[in-house]
């Protein structure tokens, strides 16, 4: 294993707070020294410069989609593991909504099987186990089975619509020592709603989501945590007075966490209308779910991401065909591809402008969603294996079917050229 001499690159590391310009020598599949100046290392090593470029701990994803089993055509497994490389995510956990879901342990065994077979230099791969059986919300799965198994956790990736259901689920889960990710959303107030309610969806003539259908499920699961103290995550926040709940729920030491998906925080429901820097009219990639929020919306989660509040940053990668998504807004499936994207997009959104430090962004990328995961999380520190990513934030490309490695090209960002990409992944 050839080792590699990184000098004059400027070094994140949220875990130590540090960020500043070293050389790093990595070696034998760890990180040998993080030093100002590095004058002995083997002859063999790779000497690169580094000047302009940014090493930090590798990304890790809370939640996203694979198509694989069951959607293939959408995203395999090894597609979504080289996309997850491609924008810097070295940890990826998959929701279980497959075909058919994994809600049992066969269906877990088979993928972690399939994934066995990849390049170990690909990113690991985690997964939630169904909280219900087939993912109906009406019973619940094998829940102790599933628990033996590795899943970082229980999540169905749709709203539970029964509280008594999902109260016997917090106080089941609690022993197993697993935490929950619940997506708050009433189905019933949110009806056919494809956009956030307001003055821009009527306008529109799109049918409007009020925020009371993320709210009052919202305050529903918090009121059962406060019953129940089984630890939550709590998924897709995506509204001021959600960020104003959960700031209040953990005021009172409930054992909640949160996160925002990152589309969230780059747009707003002006967005729609094509009411930005880039024209995205009736995009029907901007089809998400839940929908995005008004100016105000976007504002608060992104005080809430500094505040603490909200701890994580998500990508909720939703890959789906040109042929389900060329569709009519209202028709469209809703999501979006996003791992590739991310990193880049965010950086020039909130790090070049100034209202993220580079050390933040970091953070809410790669430390706090892998807390949230209960998992350790990486560090460029020397004296462990090297989990890292080298991104040169100036680096032009265009988003099109020959630079993303995921099968799917759902984004408003198709065809439209962005600063910012990952050189290199290191996944030991």
């Amino acid at each position: 294993m050839t080792s590699e001499l990184l000098q004059n690159v400027r070094v994140l590391d949220p875990v130590s707070e540090g960020d500043r310009l070293a050389d790093v020598l990595i070696a034998e599949g760890d990180i040998k020294a993080v030093e100002p100046k590095i004058a002995q290392f083997p002859a063999d090593t790779e000497v690169r410069d580094c000047r302009g470029l940014i090493l930090g701990p590798g990304l890790t994803d809370i939640y996203s989609h694979s198509g694989e089993p069951g959607f293939e055509d959408r995203e395999t497994l090894q597609s979504l593991m080289q996309a997850a490389a491609a924008g810097g995510f070295t940890r990826v956990a998959i929701l279980p909504d497959t075909s058919p879901p994994l809600d049992n342990l066969a269906g877990l065994a088979l993928l972690e099987q399939n994934i066995r077979n990849f390049a170990p230099s690909l990113p690991r791969l985690y997964f939630w186990g169904a909280l219900t059986t087939g993912m109906a919300g009406q019973h619940m799965a094998e829940l102790g089975e599933l628990a033996s198994s590795a899943i970082v956790g229980f999540a169905d990736g749709l709203p539970l619509a029964n509280p008594a259901l999902a109260m016997r689920l917090l106080e089941y889960i609690q022993p197993l020592g697993k935490s929950v990710a619940l997506w708050p959303m009433d189905r019933t107030l949110a009806g056919n709603g494809v956009a956030r309610d307001g003055a821009v969806s009527l306008r529109l003539g799109l049918p409007g989501m009020p925020v009371a259908a993320e709210t009052s499920a919202l305050a529903a699961i918090l009121e059962l945590v406060a019953t129940v103290p089984t630890p939550v995550h709590i998924m897709r926040v995506s509204c001021a007075r959600s960020v104003e709940l959960i700031r209040d729920a953990k005021a009172r030491g409930l054992p909640v966490t949160a996160s925002v998906t990152w589309m969230h925080l780059l747009l707003n429901v002006g967005a729609i209308s094509g009411n930005t820097t880039v024209s995205f009219a009736y995009d029907p990639n901007l089809r998400l779910d839940p929908p995005l929020g008004n100016q105000a919306d976007q504002l608060a989660l992104l005080q809430g991401l500094q505040d603490g509040v909200i701890d994580a940053i998500a990508i909720d990668h939703t890959p789906y065909t040109y042929e389900e998504k060329t569709v009519a807004f209202a028709d469209a499936p809703p999501g979006a591809i996003g791992l590739e994207l991310a990193l880049p997009l965010l950086w020039q959104n909130l790090v070049e402008t100034g209202d993220f430090s580079a050390l933040e962004l970091w953070r809410f990328l790669s430390t706090r969603p892998a807390v949230c995961l209960g998992q350790t999380p990486p560090t460029a520190a020397p004296g462990v294996a090297a989990e890292l990513i080298l991104f040169d934030p100036q680096k032009s490309w265009t988003v099109d079917g020959q630079s993303l490695k995921s099968r799917s090209v759902n984004t408003p960002w198709f065809g439209k050229k962005l600063a910012g990409k990952v050189l290199q992944t290191w996944t030991y």
